[in-house]
Parts: structure tokens; sequence; C-alpha cells
């Protein structure tokens, strides 16, 4: 048999184990668990139901093995002398990216013809779907995904450089979390939470699964590199199962309530795909060091493995199939929410008093985590300087770790709170998020410290210390770190922002909430950045000019603050006035007062970040000043000496130029 045979059949093992145990599972789940018996009303027919949980699985597959293979081309794989192991990576994720969109569309369509109980042969389905596919959540959802999995399809046939894919696998995690917004956790009455530990479970299985079915399909051409590939999609595994085993946990919570909830047939599900995760965390900790240590010269342990694993995670996606359509012993929906919540997700959080400032806590899990995440990591890092002997300064690890608590304090404490109702509090909260969190965080160089604490891979593939590289030295960081761009980004966004429907979209959806706080945050920090930062990046501009910039930005900051406050009409009058609170100010004496917080507010931070930059102006000069010493000091004066020959020699040829002209002048005849 020839090599190729080998190499295909070695290949299609593994993506033949993972289909047949999902697909078997996906049925076997489905009968058990009712979710394809006839609909008493409006019932699309047995192809719609028993097609549904099936094309969501195929989906699931073929978005994860997408993703596998281009972070292995990306970030896995060592680079050698050829790209044809990456280039094949590639051509790879395309076909299945393909699959994922065939499937994702399909699964589109096949929602709506469940909601709309029209059979797949009725002639009024594909109007209706043109029709109004954009005005259902779930099908807007599933559409975009759709999109980003033909995009993804694309690209990555095209794709040919380490940039390309990754940022191919970025979009596809994006089209990948995205889905969280559907399903049971898109109408939860624990919707943020719901939402967000479904969209972190989503990413760590696909990462976990899609990377690991990529190697195992990659095995042959990876040959005798595979041993550093599965070291290092080891490392991505841990940080992905543990994702896995928290939102998992966090999940089962929201939607089982009780102990009781595991006697349903949705409890039932739950209660196996815990033992398979159980099952496949021992396999990894107890089995993966071993065989990784025996791959150099056996790799059939590691295809064994591979086989086994693959075989419990394919079951693991069937059953995810079906729990997304099983009803769960916790209902999705109140009976009566209230405006507040209807609009918010949240209940009324009543008057504030001033002690609420300081008590009132609501956690949001997910900046929780992030920020838990950043200070672990930064002190890790500085542990790891200091057990080899470099110094770190004390007040940076402070002031990290202060900055990440304003930023819990705002996302989780009363500025989220009440800042979902009262536009004055909303206020509050942008402003800590946007000013005061960045002027923490930029000067504890977190990149600074990434990079001296971070290992360097000598095979020319990306970890984290080059992609940090990358981004910090790229032309897009050019453009955005130069100081007019950033600073039209972080205030010149305002307006568009808060006269627009953007502000509605933020107050009333979950997305856009997200994307809000993301946005300020960036803007933020890269505003403060290219003032003050001292982590690498583009050269930075003269401190003049630096401080020219901040007090023309803070001024137009200022004019918003009274632009905001003489507006006559309110903005997003379509939340304020519809969630109309008993106890609440009136709508634009709140929104004056936002105006005067957004005034006021900017006054400190813009005053310390002028001294900051002065001080970096002074420290530069006196830098530069002892090394002009130092170096007059090594060489004897020969800079000034230099200077001064150099104007003698000018004063010389001076004289003469002035004596030759006289000379010319009394030869002619000329006046003098």
């Amino acid at each position: 048999m020839s090599s190729t045979h080998v190499e295909t059949r070695t290949a299609t093992g593994p993506v033949a184990v993972v289909t047949l145990s999902a697909l078997v599972v996906t049925l076997v789940a489905a009968s058990l668990s009712g979710v394809v018996a006839p609909l008493v009303l409006d019932d699309p027919g047995p192809l719609v139901r028993w097609a549904l949980p099936l094309a969501r699985v195929v989906s699931d597959l073929a978005s994860a093995t997408t993703l596998g293979l281009l972070l292995l081309a990306g970030f896995l794989v060592p680079e050698r002398r050829t790209t044809e192991r990456r280039e094949q990576a590639s051509r790879l994720a395309a076909v299945t990216g393909v699959i994922w969109f065939v499937a994702s569309g399909l699964g589109a369509y096949l929602t709506f013809a469940s909601l709309a109980g029209l059979r797949l042969g009725d002639p009024e389905l594909a109007r209706q779907f043109l029709t109004f596919v954009w005005s259902l959540e779930v099908t807007r959802v599933l559409s975009i995904t759709t999109g980003a999995a033909l995009v993804v399809a694309t690209g990555a046939l095209l794709a040919r450089s380490r940039v390309a894919y990754a940022w191919l696998a970025a979009l596809a995690l994006a089209g990948i979390a995205v889905v969280a917004l559907t399903g049971h956790s898109a109408g939860s009455a624990s919707h943020e939470g719901a939402v967000n530990s479904l969209g972190v479970h989503l990413v760590g299985v696909t990462v976990w699964v899609g990377g690991l079915l990529a190697i195992a399909v990659m095995q042959p051409r990876i040959g005798a590199d595979l041993r550093a590939t599965v070291a290092r999609y080891s490392v991505l595994a841990g940080w992905a199962y543990a994702a896995v085993a928290l939102t998992g946990l966090q999940q089962a919570v929201i939607r089982l309530g009780s102990i009781e909830g595991i006697a349903s047939a949705y409890g039932a599900m739950v209660a196996a795909k815990t033992l398979i995760l159980v099952t496949l965390g021992v396999l990894g900790w107890q089995q993966r060091r071993r065989v990784i240590a025996s791959i150099e010269r056996d790799g059939s342990g590691f295809a064994r493995l591979v086989l086994v694993e693959l075989a419990l995670m394919g079951a693991a996606f069937g059953l995810g199939a079906v729990l997304s359509r099983t009803p769960p012993p916790v209902p999705d929906v109140e009976l009566a929410p209230s405006a507040v919540l209807s609009l918010t997700g949240f209940p009324d959080p009543g008057p504030m008093v001033a002690a609420d400032w300081f008590t009132a806590w609501r956690p949001n899990w997910l900046m929780l985590a992030i920020a838990v995440l950043a200070v672990t990591l930064y002190a890790v890092g500085v542990t790891k300087l200091r057990r080899r002997g470099d110094a770190w300064p004390v007040h940076r690890t402070i002031l990290w770790t202060l900055g990440w608590l304003a930023f819990v304090w705002a996302t989780s404490g009363a500025p989220d709170i009440w800042g979902r109702v009262l536009f004055s509090v909303h206020m509050v909260m942008h402003m800590v998020v946007a000013m005061i969190v960045p002027l923490l965080l930029v000067p504890a160089a977190p990149l600074t410290l990434a990079l001296r604490a971070l290992p360097s891979r000598p095979d020319r593939t990306w970890g984290l210390r080059e992609v940090i590289l990358q981004v910090v030295h790229s032309r897009a960081m050019k453009v955005f770190a130069n100081p007019v761009v950033a600073a039209t980004l972080f205030f010149g966004s305002l307006a568009a922002f808060y006269w627009s429907p953007l502000f509605e979209q933020a107050l009333t959806t979950h997305s856009g909430h997200l994307l809000m706080l993301a946005h300020f945050f960036i803007t933020g920090y890269l505003f403060t950045w290219v003032l003050i930062g001292i982590d690498p990046g583009p050269p930075k501009w003269s401190p003049a000019m630096l401080l020219l910039i901040l007090f023309a930005t803070i001024s137009f900051h200022a004019f918003f603050g009274v632009a905001l406050t003489g507006t006559k009409f309110v903005l997003a009058p379509g939340f304020f006035e519809q969630i109309n609170l008993p106890w609440g100010p009136q709508l634009l004496a709140d929104q004056e007062r936002a105006g005067e917080i957004a005034w006021g507010f900017g006054e400190a931070p813009t005053l310390i970040l002028a001294i900051l930059v002065a001080r970096q102006w002074f420290s530069r000069d006196r830098q530069e000043t002892v090394r002009l010493d130092r170096q007059a000091d090594r060489d004897d004066d020969a800079a000034l000496r230099a200077y001064n020959a150099r104007l003698g020699r000018l004063s010389d040829e001076t004289k003469e130029s002035g004596a030759s002209d006289e000379d010319r002048r009394r030869a002619g005849g000329l006046p003098g």
C-alpha cells in the first residue's frame, strides 16, 4: 500500500470515530429525551424534528475541526524549511469550513421551519424564511454564524501566512461564541450569566476538541514534530478543560435549579456529560504525560488514546446538540416580568442610597473572571522574574491590582447595577472603565512583564510572546497608536455612541453591553498608553506634542459634557421612556447630571496624565544629559572639540572669503 493511502486512512480514522459517535448519541438521546416527538400545535414534521439536532451536531463538529486546523497551522506545529504542512492544514480547514457553512445554514433554515410550524415541502417556507430570517434573534444569530463560516472557509483556502491563520482562527472563535445568544441561555432569567458561561463553554469545547482532532488528522504530516505539537496543545487543552468544567458547572446550576432537576431528561444528559468530562480529565491527566514522553519512540500509543478521547468527545457533542433543544427544569422566562427585567435582564434595583456605592454587589462572573485571571497571571509573571533574580517594581503590581479592582467595582458594583437604568450612574461606569482603570493599568507595564517572563520559541512559530511582539509592532498598531488616531477613537466616539442607536442597543442587549465595555476599555487604554505607556510599541511622539494633544482632547471632552448637559431631548428614548421608573429622577434632569459627570470627571485624570507626561519629558532630558556627560568622559569631550574645530574652520573660511572679495573690488575699480 502506498504512503499516500496510509496517510489518508490514518487521517480519516479519527474523523470517522468522532462523527459516528456524535451522530449515534444524538439519535439515541433525541429519541429518549422526547425532543423529536410530534408537537401538538404547528408541528413542522418528523424530517425537521430529527434533522435539527443532527444539523447542529455536524455544525459543531465542523466548526471545532476548522478552528483546530487553523490553530494548528498558526500556533502549534513547528515551522520548517517549507510550509507545506501549514498549507495542507489550511486547505483542510477550507473543506471543514464549507461543511460548517452548509450545516449552520441548514440549521438556521430548519430552526425557522420549527418556529413557524412549516414542513420542508411547504411552498411558504422559503418565502417566509427570506422575509423574517433577520427579524428573529435565533435565526439572526445562526445567520451570523453561517456568514462567519463562509468567510473562514474562503479565507482558509487563500491563506498562506501565520497572520492570516491567526485572524481566521479569531473569526472562527467569534462565530462559535455568538451561538451562545441562542438556546436556553438567551431566554433565561439569569440571562447574562447564562450567555457568558455558555459562550466561554463553547469556545473551550471547540478549542479542546478541535485541536485534538486537527492533530489526529494531520499526524502523518507532522511527523517528527508530533511531540512538540502535542505538548503545546496540552497546555492549551488544560486551559480549555478548566473553562469547560467551570462554565459547565455554572450552566448546570442555572438550568437545573436544584438537585431534584437531575431526575429530568435534561438533568440526565447533564449527568452523562459530566461523567464524560471527568473521564476525559482522568485520561488527560494520567495518560497524556506518559504518552507524550513516548511519542518519539512509538506514536501508536498516542493514536490509540486519541481515538478513545475523540469517541467520548463525539458523545459529548451529541448530548450537547440534544440539550440545546431539551426543556430544562428551570423555565426560560419568568411568568410576569417587569419592564426593567424585560429590557435589561435584571430586576428593578429600587432607589439608590449613598451607602450603595460601596456595599451593593451583583457579580458579573465574566468580568470578575477576567480580572482574577489578569491579576493571577501578572503575579505569576512577577514571581517567575524574582525566582531567576530579576527585579520588578512593587508599585507596578499594586497599580495593576488596583486597576482591576476598580474594573470589578465598575462592572459588578453600584455603577453597573444602577447604571442599567440611570444615565447618570451609567456615566460613572463609563468614566471609571475608560479613564480610571487605564490610568492604573498602563503604568504597570503588563506587556513588558509578559515579554520578560514568557519563553521564546526558536522554531519560528507563534507562542504568546511572539503574538504580543507581532501585535505591538504591526502596521495596524502604528496606525491606532498614532496619538491623533487614539484621541479620536477615545473621545470622538462619544458622540457617535450616545447620539446614535448604539446607546440604546448597549442598554437593551447583552451583546451590545459587552461591546460597549470592550470599546470603553480598549480605547481608554490605547489613549492612555500613547501618552504615558512604557511598554514596547511604535515610536512615541515628543512630550510637547503629547501635551498639546492631551489638552486638545480634554477640551473636546468638556465640550461633550456641556453638549450633553444642554440637550433638550432624551437620548435612547425607546429605553428610558419605556422603563418609567416610579422612583427615578426626571429623565432630562438625570441626563443633565450625566453630562455634568462627564464634564467634571475628566479633570483629575487629565491633570495626572499631564503631570506624568511632563515627568517623562523631564526624565528623558535628564537621561539624555547623563548619556552625553558619560560619552564626554569616555572620549575627553571629542564631540565638543570637534564642534569647536568646525566653528574655527568656518571662521577662517569667512575671513578668507572676505579678503578675496576686497581684492576683486580693487582690481576692477569697483566702489568699496
